[in-house]
């Protein structure tokens, strides 16, 4: 899972639109936009600067936040309502026949997928002329999975970046397009990676989609043999093994400081 980052050094900023309540349209390429959290934000914001055509965006319903149980809604959403664009919230992607019935009318080009939250059928994957494109927060085929900017920082990388990749019906496992790499500093933590990487990612896609429009000739399949996985952070991860080096535990500490928190037990407590 990737979490709500709190900024960080080097953060590197597009420029936002401001002002707008309807996009210019230039027909460059008929794009369905997928995407949940703040960190899909920086992608769908280039998209509209670039002035791509975006048809649809699809993001997680409106969910009970904070301690009012606020129905809240996510921040795709509420960038996609600042331009006026058509907005789908499904419960279950899978089971959404009449989703899957308006996307085929709609005939996209691509599908750009960024942190949706939800795994797309392969009936939904086939439907785009350039297929479905994920934004992946790792070098692939290092750390497929859900958590890839924690695992980074606590096994101690010393290089993330992300990966542009088409989508097909593994985890992770499609031909990469584009990656771009970004240094992780000394006290680089999870939620200071990812502030970064939501933009680097951005940044990548913008010079990634000429690529995909020339029909994916740049297309690389992932060394399979190579893989390693990053799954989702457990509360357990996060105490603290006092046995393990002090390098150790401060990449644990550094790596779970959004969630959960490196812990420890005083004895006879």
């Amino acid at each position: 899972m990737w979490s709500r980052g709190k900024g960080g050094d080097n953060l590197k900023t597009l420029p936002i639109a401001i002002g707008k309540s309807r996009i210019e349209k230039s027909g460059n390429m008929n794009i369905v936009f997928m995407g949940t959290p703040d960190f899909a934000v920086p992608t769908l914001q280039m998209l509209i600067n670039e002035k791509y055509n975006i048809q649809l965006v699809i993001t997680q319903p409106d969910r009970p936040k904070g301690r009012g149980n606020t129905l809240t809604m996510s921040p795709v959403k509420e960038l996609a309502l600042k331009y006026n664009l058509e907005i789908r919230q499904p419960e279950r992607i899978k089971q959404d026949e009449e989703l899957y019935e308006y996307l085929k009318k709609l005939s996209p080009d691509l599908i750009v997928v960024v942190a949706f939250g939800q795994i797309l059928p392969e009936t939904i994957l086939n439907i785009p002329k350039f297929g479905c494109i994920n934004i992946h927060g790792s070098l692939l085929p290092r750390y497929r999975g859900a958590a890839p900017i924690q695992w980074s920082i606590i096994n101690n990388e010393q290089i993330a970046g992300v990966t542009i990749m088409y989508m097909d019906k593994g985890m992770d496992t499609g031909d990469i397009i584009y990656k771009k790499e970004i240094p992780i500093l000394p006290n680089e933590t999870t939620s200071s990676l990812y502030s970064k990487m939501m933009y680097i990612g951005a940044d990548a896609l913008k010079e990634a989609l000429p690529l995909i429009k020339a029909g994916g000739k740049e297309r690389e399949e992932q060394n399979h043999s190579a893989a390693t996985y990053a799954p989702m952070i457990t509360k357990a991860l996060g105490e603290i093994d006092w046995s393990k080096t002090a390098d150790t535990i401060d990449c644990l500490v550094r790596g779970v400081e959004n969630w959960p928190g490196a812990y420890t037990y005083r004895k006879g407590a």
